[in-house]
């Protein structure tokens, strides 16, 4: 069994295929596809001779925390859906493990931004990733995030979708 979003293919199925992109390359969720662009407000990634993952972004206004501040929540997602790109890019999929960010400044809404992510190492299975996002026009460092990404497995969704089952299963019998 494998999981699908609705009318949107099956990309992440049990052999990788393409995941459907923007025109600037952007790798689209299944929340996103509908949309036709990232809602997080990535519009550009690519991947560099290094192995060093770009991305330009900004933040939109509809995830505004404070007055023309991002919410928290938006930059450690941002954090996690770009440097999560990184193994995407070099053609494995992945799950994260463990994120953590670092909040150094303020993010501004509706600025160009820019996130740069890099391996740090591998260890079979475990991609130990690490990244920062900067204010595009000073290069200002605003935040930065590492983590661990898991290659997924053909079968996670799958397991996932019956461990749910599971749990509303046991929830109906008390």
């Amino acid at each position: 069994m494998s999981s699908t979003v609705p009318g949107t293919g099956q990309w992440a199925g049990a052999d990788f295929q393409e995941p459907p992109r923007t025109p600037g390359g952007v790798a689209l969720c299944g929340a996103c596809r509908g949309a036709g662009s990232c809602r997080l407000g990535v519009e550009r990634e690519r991947l560099d001779a290094e192995g060093v993952a770009w991305f330009e972004l900004a933040c939109p206004r509809n995830q505004e925390g404070g007055p023309d501040v991002a919410h928290g929540g938006w930059t450690a997602a941002v954090l996690d859906d770009c440097l999560g790109h990184l193994p995407l890019l070099h053609r494995v999929l992945s799950v994260t493990a463990e994120l953590s960010v670092s909040f150094v400044k303020p993010v501004p809404v509706e600025r160009p931004l820019q996130v740069r992510a890099w391996v740090e190492r591998r260890e079979g299975s475990r991609w130990y990733i690490a990244g920062e996002m900067v204010l595009l026009s000073s290069r200002a460092v605003l935040a930065r995030a590492s983590g661990i990404w898991v290659t997924r497995d053909p079968g996670h969704f799958a397991r996932h979708e019956e461990w749910l089952a599971e749990q509303e299963g046991d929830s109906r019998d008390q």
